[in-house]
């Protein structure tokens, strides 16, 4: 199985179009993590009948060709990769069963780039994902993108999770003005309280 690396993926409007609260970030690895929303409640935005297929569809330009991974499998790796990524951010030490499960993942489909040569003459570089022994190359695919994350300090240092105290979603801050997970998600929430406390605030001109 070949895969020529792909970075463009899913924006932000084409996750919301297909039901989803937010994605398009530059890792598909977040986008995975954000479709388990923590709070206010826990809710499994792949749980409904169908939209783990599409969810798969919409990140397939960007990981490699093969079977939708196993639903128990995934959320293995997208509990790994949380509590990872949560980690991080609290300063605590990560728990070694999220290491354990991650690297299994990614390990679990061996991998190798080769040099191709187009027809015009042009050389490109593919990756190889080895299935003859099992496991899934998109599942792979996610957790080599979260071991390079947390191997990356410039980059980890981007991670953030979304100001909003009700919201638990994760993203890569690339514009270091960044604070909310979507801004026509939390963006707007903040902005309508912030509306409110100004045209509600007591009038202190008057006793």
């Amino acid at each position: 199985m070949y895969y020529a690396a792909v970075t463009i993926g899913p924006t932000l409007e084409d996750m919301q179009r297909a039901g989803f609260l937010i994605g398009g970030e530059p890792l598909v690895a977040l986008d995975l993590v954000n479709t388990m929303v923590a709070v206010p409640q826990p809710t499994d935005g792949l749980a409904a009948p169908g939209r783990e297929a599409i969810w798969w569809d919409l990140q397939s330009a960007r990981l490699p060709d093969g079977p939708v991974p196993d639903p128990a499998a995934t959320r293995r790796l997208r509990a790994a990769v949380r509590d990872l990524l949560d980690r991080h951010l609290e300063g605590r030490p990560a728990q070694s069963i999220s290491v354990e499960d991650v690297n299994a993942a990614a390990g679990a489909v061996p991998s190798s780039v080769r040099l191709v040569l187009d027809e015009q003459g042009l050389y490109h570089a593919e990756t190889r994902w080895h299935i003859e022994h099992g496991g899934n190359p998109k599942l792979a695919a996610i957790a080599r993108e979260t071991i390079v994350l947390l191997s990356d300090p410039a980059r980890l240092a981007l991670l953030r999770q979304c100001a909003n105290i009700s919201c638990s979603m994760l993203f890569l801050a690339q514009n270091r003005r960044r604070q909310w997970c979507a801004s026509n998600v939390c963006g707007n929430r903040a902005r309508v309280a912030r509306h409110y406390e100004r045209t509600h605030a007591p009038d202190r001109r008057h006793p």
